[in-house]
């Protein structure tokens, strides 16, 4: 394996990963800020408040945005697998 083709491996990882977390992450954030402007306009200091909005929103986003993520998901690891032969005779 060359050190090119290592590289090349580990940037698509990275942006896979990047790509897969990030519909989440910005859920979890936008309800969190929604949220918190609500705490911070009815005046309720409640800590676990936010913790119902958020899961109940990362798993709607879950069902809509997962066959997206499997299908990425999947791709990429058919190209990982479809690379081993090369890297057997490189």
């Amino acid at each position: 394996m060359s050190p090119e083709y290592a590289m090349t491996v580990g940037r698509q990882a990275i942006e896979i990963t990047f790509m897969l977390a990030a519909p989440l992450l910005l859920a979890a954030l936008v309800t969190g800020l929604i949220v918190s402007i609500f705490q911070a306009a009815t005046q309720i200091n409640e800590m676990t408040l936010s913790f119902i909005p958020k899961l109940l929103v990362m798993f709607l986003v879950m069902i809509i945005a997962g066959p997206w993520m499997l299908n990425i998901m999947m791709d990429y690891m058919q190209q990982l697998y479809s690379g081993i032969p090369w890297l057997a005779n490189g």
